[in-house]
């Protein structure tokens, strides 16, 4: 690795959006605060009902805009307040995966993870381990022949 890129590397921060289920995820983003647990603050958070109410085009849209990677956190699987929102989650994430491998976006760009309320430290061992697996793979650039430029 040349010396120039090693110093683009370390100055590089990606840009991540989070889409948190309002009662169990966001909730744990809160307390890993509380708890004054830190994780990046290049992490986007955006707040949905249930993540059942993440439609696959807003990640798209989400990397069309720039962001080099997504994450989707929501309530562990039979603990989702609206009863089996997080099960149309899984089966409709794990399709939107095979679709991002098809359009040649990096498997690790993209992940879902279920975080309750009660996990604050997890949510940022996550967000952490998250923004670090990014940072690894560098900067999106698939889809930047696609992104709207000013």
């Amino acid at each position: 690795m040349l010396e120039s890129e090693a110093c683009e590397n370390t100055n590089y921060n990606p840009l991540i959006v989070a889409f948190c289920c309002n009662w169990c995820s966001y909730a744990g983003a809160d307390g890993a605060g509380t708890a004054r647990k830190s994780y990046p603050a290049n992490i986007k958070i955006i707040k949905v009902p249930c993540s059942c109410r993440v439609n696959p085009l807003f990640v798209l849209r989400a990397f069309l805009r720039g962001a080099d990677g997504v994450i989707l956190c929501g309530c562990h699987p039979g603990d989702c307040h609206y009863t089996s929102g997080n099960y149309y989650t899984r089966r409709r994430m794990k399709l939107l995966m095979s679709t991002l491998s098809y359009l040649g976006i990096e498997d690790g760009r993209m992940r879902v993870e279920w975080v309750s309320a009660a996990e604050g430290n997890k949510f940022s061992e996550t967000m952490n381990s998250f923004a670090e697996t990014i940072k690894s793979l560098g900067e999106n650039v698939k889809l930047r022949d696609l992104r709207c430029k000013k």
